[in-house]
């Protein structure tokens, strides 16, 4: 074929594809299947390939595989991208349409559902996607066109060319896409994305384009926030318009008069939310005449015009087919429901905590039970009550007085409510130990999962975590599955984990109540692992209460002064640690990980306070952030010697906001709390 004769069909294989991607997309729609569109595709790719002076910017081959910038540039959004008023009862609701009704009393609403993803502008130029990018705070979000490409329900050519449109929508992931996607973090070992809101952010954020196209995002638009050449004077002709675009609107919407009717929508919604293919976290109600929206306005947050109805967190009812009880890496017996698999805010739930004994006495939970679950936070599924009467034949449950790893007594200690083995040889705690030595957070031996490591003590190749580090290639390849290439990279990985900082060794020991952050702040001030082991005083963790001249205590507040002693550690934790290292067998341990070749003392570059702003600051961080994860942010202040705290305080020196900060800007902004952005976190 000539470049000729290429390039008629070239333009024709373009033209089907963007017919059948708007059906399929915009319209719900398809005229041909998955095989005979791939196969349309293909050719297209081919004869590009063949002839590269043909190929265009608009080309639908041209959404995957872009590189995307590891830094997203900043956008600054023409118009606004404002956030909407919450409302939660039917009170409140009313409410605010009264308060609209004051100033337009022929007001029609639009009510639509409020897709639950990230929201997202588009810019189109004589009918050509140009560029994309994200709310931000509202004024300047982040160009992310590049990953935007690769969304095959974001034409990258309109049916017609407006000269500009700028449009607003929602980018998410569908719950069948968020599952397949779950399945292949944990068949990676990875720690899988907690819900598709997070996974849809996540995935948008790629620094590598080619890794959002793998991730089967997609897009719903509901606003226009700019356009020349189009005529509309209601929302409702607005997003009509956007469909005969080819552009793919919110799935319905629906024009009410009044407040009876916007309140039946609401609900009728609540209803369909459970079954939909993706999530929703409320209903948008809208003024549907543009020009009574341009006479009420917009406060300095959000239009006056517009509001979001938040639904509760989902509730669904299963039945509790058995209680599974495990066994931690500290001895503890933590009870799990398993359920009759329901599909629960985005997710299959099989499995629900539920905590402990008095938890399960409480709430009268048995075996056979109906019961009601609901997730904790969008996120950790729990058992809320049986649904009586209960199950015919049921007995109250009781935890077993003897372990069922190991067989030794339970015990449970004064002022705690959890049972636990104390045998220390007990093989489901050796296990949770080994697992918990070798995680992200910890020593992250990338590879060496809990099946991997279960194998290994089965056959009796691991008896503590020093044993990791004794473990030979041609041993590890034996085993079934892992082969020479494989046990190579583990054993890569497992050297590699030689140079953590010992703070990650602290924290991989597993010793009660220290976590991660405790452990690095333990490390700054100790310097190194035997410093630590050979604190035999728990005030030198805790401090001591500051004394006047007089001998009485010295209060700032209702706080006594303290001096000495490490922030944030009380006497719980550091009676843990000096008890923890009182026992020969964890000084001997520490001992073989020191001849083993570990890092045990903290480099004095990174123990000592940094130079700058930050050192002994504490910061809030808020918000989704353009390029660092919520755990890199936290290591770059520590980095540089500051605190990371959860909550907005007159103590608060920074607050680093992100995407969709929330009540915590607002706090900080109350609170005179200084606002800073990733950018500045990353130039100290």
């Amino acid at each position: 074929m000539t470049l000729q004769e290429a390039s008629p069909r070239i333009e024709k294989l373009r033209d089907e594809i963007r017919y059948h991607s708007q059906k399929y997309y915009a319209e719900d729609a398809p005229e041909i299947d998955d095989y005979a569109y791939d196969r349309l595709y293909r050719e297209l790719e081919e004869l590009e390939a063949a002839f590269p002076a043909l190929v265009t910017e608009d080309s639908p081959t041209r959404r995957v595989g872009w590189q995307g910038s590891a830094q997203f540039a900043p956008v600054t959004h023409g118009l606004p991208m404002e956030s909407l008023q919450d409302v939660f009862s039917r009170e409140e609701l009313f409410a605010f349409l009264r308060s609209l009704r004051e100033k337009t009393p022929e007001a029609v609403f639009v009510v639509e559902p409020k897709i639950d993803g990230l929201s997202v502008a588009l810019e189109y130029e004589d009918g050509v996607f140009v560029r994309g990018a994200t709310r931000g705070d509202g004024r300047t979000g982040e160009d992310v066109t590049a990953n935007l490409r690769t969304i095959r329900a974001i034409p990258l050519r309109l049916a017609k060319p407006v000269p500009r449109l700028v449009v607003r929508g929602e980018v998410y992931l569908s719950r069948e896409a968020f599952e397949k996607l779950v399945a292949a973090q944990q068949a990676r070992g990875e720690t899988p994305f907690k819900n598709p809101r997070n996974a849809a952010a996540g995935s948008l954020r790629q620094k590598n384009a080619a890794v959002t196209a793998e991730r089967a995002l997609s897009v719903f638009l509901f606003n226009i926030q700019q356009a020349e050449g189009l005529a509309y004077a209601s929302h409702a002709q607005s997003l009509a318009l956007l469909r005969e675009l080819g552009l793919r609107v919110v799935p319905w919407f629906t024009r009410c008069s009044t407040d009876e009717e916007v309140w039946a929508e609401i609900e009728r919604i609540a209803e369909k939310r459970v079954g939909l293919p993706f999530d929703i976290d409320g209903a948008v109600i809208k003024l549907d005449d543009l020009a009574q929206r341009e006479l009420l306005g917009s406060t300095s947050k959000f239009p006056r015009w517009a509001a979001a109805y938040k639904y509760p967190p989902e509730e669904r009812e299963t039945t509790l087919l058995d209680i599974d009880v495990q066994v931690g890496r500290t001895g503890v017996l933590t009870p799990t429901a398993v359920l009759e698999p329901i599909l629960l805010a985005g997710s299959t739930v099989a499995r629900a905590t539920l905590h402990n004994q008095d938890m399960i006495i409480e709430k009268d939970i048995r075996v056979g039970d109906r019961v009601l679950v609901r997730k904790a936070g969008d996120v950790i599924p729990e058992v809320l009550r049986a649904v009586l009467p209960h199950a015919e034949h049921s007995v109250p449950y009781r935890l077993p007085e003897a372990c069922p790893s190991c067989g030794e007594a339970v015990r449970r200690a004064p002022g705690e409510s959890a049972l636990r083995c104390e045998n220390p040889d007990c093989p489901a705690q050796r296990l949770r130990r080994l697992t918990h030595f070798c995680s992200r957070d910890a020593m992250d031996i990338e590879g060496l999962s809990e099946a991997i490591l279960a194998r290994l003590t089965e056959e009796g190749l691991l008896t503590n975590v020093a044993d990791i580090y004794r473990l030979r290639p041609e041993v590890m390849a034996s085993l079934e599955g892992l082969g020479e290439i494989s046990a190579a990279k583990l054993r890569d990985a497992i050297e590699a984990s030689k140079q953590r900082d010992p703070a990650r060794l602290l924290f991989a020991l597993g010793i009660r109540h220290v976590g991660d952050k405790n452990a690095k702040l333990i490390m700054k001030e100790f310097g190194s692992l035997p410093a630590i082991a050979g604190t035999k005083d728990t005030a030198a963790f805790t401090g001591e209460r500051r004394k006047d001249e007089n001998g009485r205590y010295i209060k700032e507040g209702n706080q006594y002064k303290i001096f000495g002693g490490v922030r944030g550690v009380g006497i719980t934790m550091a009676e843990s640690i000096v008890h923890y290292f009182a026992q020969e067998q964890h000084l001997a341990l520490l001992k073989e990980l020191d001849a083993l070749g570990l890092r045990m003392e903290q480099e004095p570059a990174a123990a000592a306070v940094s130079l700058n702003r930050f050192a002994e600051k504490t910061v809030v961080i808020t918000g989704t952030l353009p390029t660092l994860s919520r755990k890199e942010a936290t290591e770059r202040v520590e980095a540089l010697g500051g605190r990371v705290s959860g909550a907005v305080s007159s103590k608060t020196d920074f607050l680093l906001a992100g995407e969709a900060a929330g009540s915590k800007l607002t706090r900080a902004r109350e609170l005179g709390i200084a606002v800073i952005t990733e950018e500045e976190l990353l130039a100290e």
